[in-house]
């Protein structure tokens, strides 16, 4: 029997919900493994295979790190994977050595290798950790684990606290992760788009609440390439944080864009009426279809809570003059029906028919991959600002490592703090952050097909 087509899907998915709650694990300083292995995991229903997978621990998602606010990770990695790895800790305002780049912060680690990651977490909020290296092919099949970091005080009264690790897949008609790692068709199109939806690496469990109840949702996308379009059924309520960073006034929730990388902290409340089931409905072009459930049985409360509070801000340094700040230019180019003819490559001009053959489709300012120069070496403390021009057919979830940014306006206003900001097809935007991580930080699209097909470069702080 083969998979269902995505219509077909689309219905079933109504009829089934995601397991939502992740418990609580108070971490200790010492030093545990993080291993990453081979390993199998129920991703379809119970009347297909079991999926093969790589995975953190011996689950997908990989195993929740959840601490307090300015505690310490120590993680060991261990690779038992056929391939080199690492592991990038995304959204953290990390020190160097430890956002696992490999061949930008450290070397790739080898099979049979491993690495120590010792790190303090600044922020509360919610992230999370994959590998980066070959991360289109790694994420891909399943190397992905939440980070949840927990206030100090000031943190939200809630029923319930959940992680929803959202994910798609490309399976086969035996419910398998199909092998076409490294198609040009997907590199230069939309990237790699699954045809079968997981959250928190399950589509086919519930998880119960009561009506009135408020819930704290954390939202993560973890695809490769797929941009949700949220919105909620029997859940009412406000968007509290965005890519882990506290909004200044929590904002009503209606329809919630999540690209690659992009989190979102939701805090609602279960309107739905006894017996219901509240629901979180992604949509696309064929219509809307549910990819997470909560059944209601029993009540909670009679009446509503207040409005929710701001969640405690961050000491993100503030921005200094945006007139005086120095302002670099990043064009994107590249991709199907782009405009690029030829790029940068290994020092030397190349035609996209070269490019292709080495498997590089995308440029920033004519550069394919990241060249020997950063895009701009920023002395500590400086305020820079990147205007961003999408001149390709594809939208890009630009991920900034190491920092946090704000979207500027034409109007010279600023948007919230963000590690990841969506850039459509044919839009320009700019942001600018304070370049006070020292370091080098690469600054690329997460569309990871993207980025694997050229779309990186890298700014120095020092």
């Amino acid at each position: 029997m083969g998979l269902m087509n995505r219509r077909q899907l689309h219905q079933t998915l109504l009829g089934c919900v995601a397991t939502l709650g992740i418990p609580r694990i108070a971490l200790a300083d010492a030093t545990e493994d993080l291993v990453a292995r081979e390993g199998r995991a129920r991703l379809a229903s119970a009347k297909y295979p079991e999926t093969e997978v790589w995975a953190f621990g011996a689950s997908v998602p990989g195993p929740t790190i959840r601490l307090a606010q300015g505690a310490r990770v120590s993680r060991r990695f261990v690779n038992e994977l056929p391939q080199p790895s690492s592991v990038h800790w995304h959204g953290i305002r990390i020190a160097n050595a430890m956002d696992g780049v490999a061949g930008l912060t450290q070397a790739a680690v080898e099979p049979g290798g491993d690495f120590l990651y010792d790190f303090t977490v600044p922020d509360a909020g919610t992230y999370w950790y994959h590998p980066h290296n070959r991360s289109w092919e790694q994420m891909a099949r399943g190397l992905y684990g939440a980070l949840v970091v927990d206030e100090t005080e000031g943190a939200p009264e809630v029923d319930l606290d959940a992680v929803l690790l959202i994910d798609d897949w490309r399976l086969t008609d035996q419910a398998q992760i199909a092998g076409d790692f490294g198609a040009m068709h997907d590199w230069a199109h939309a990237g790699r788009i699954g045809n079968w939806i997981t959250v928190n690496g399950d589509g086919a469990r519930s998880h119960q609440v009561q009506r009135g109840a408020r819930l704290r949702l954390r939202l993560v996308n973890t695809a490769n390439a797929r941009i949700f379009s949220l919105e909620t059924r029997g859940l009412e309520g406000w968007i509290a944080a965005l890519d882990g960073m506290p909004l200044e006034t929590p904002e009503r929730l209606e329809r919630l864009t999540l690209a690659p990388a992009q989190r979102a902290d939701l805090i609602v409340d279960v309107t739905a009426e006894e017996g219901e089931e509240a629901l979180l409905v992604s949509f696309e072009r064929d219509g809307g279809y549910a990819i997470a459930g909560f059944p209601v049985r029993g009540l909670a409360r009679n009446a509503r809570l207040n409005d929710p509070t701001p969640l405690p801000p961050h000491s993100v340094p503030a921005l200094g003059a945006l007139r005086e700040a120095r302002r670099t230019e990043l064009l994107m180019e590249g991709g199907a029906m782009g405009g690029m003819r030829g790029a940068m490559m290994g020092g030397r001009m190349m035609g996209m028919r070269d490019m292709a053959a080495a498997g590089k489709v995308w440029a920033f300012n004519g550069m394919a991959d990241m060249g020997d120069t950063p895009l701009i070496e920023a002395e500590r403390g400086e305020t820079i600002r990147v205007a961003m021009t999408n001149d390709t057919a594809w939208p890009h979830a630009m991920h900034l490592h190491g920092h946090h940014f704000r979207q500027v306006s034409p109007d010279g206003s600023v948007g919230p703090l963000r590690d990841t900001l969506l850039v459509d097809r044919g839009e320009t935007a700019e942001i600018a952050f304070v370049a006070d991580n020292p370091g080098d930080w690469l600054l690329h699209c997460h569309m990871l097909e993207h980025s694997a097909g050229g779309m990186m470069t890298w700014l120095r702080v020092s």
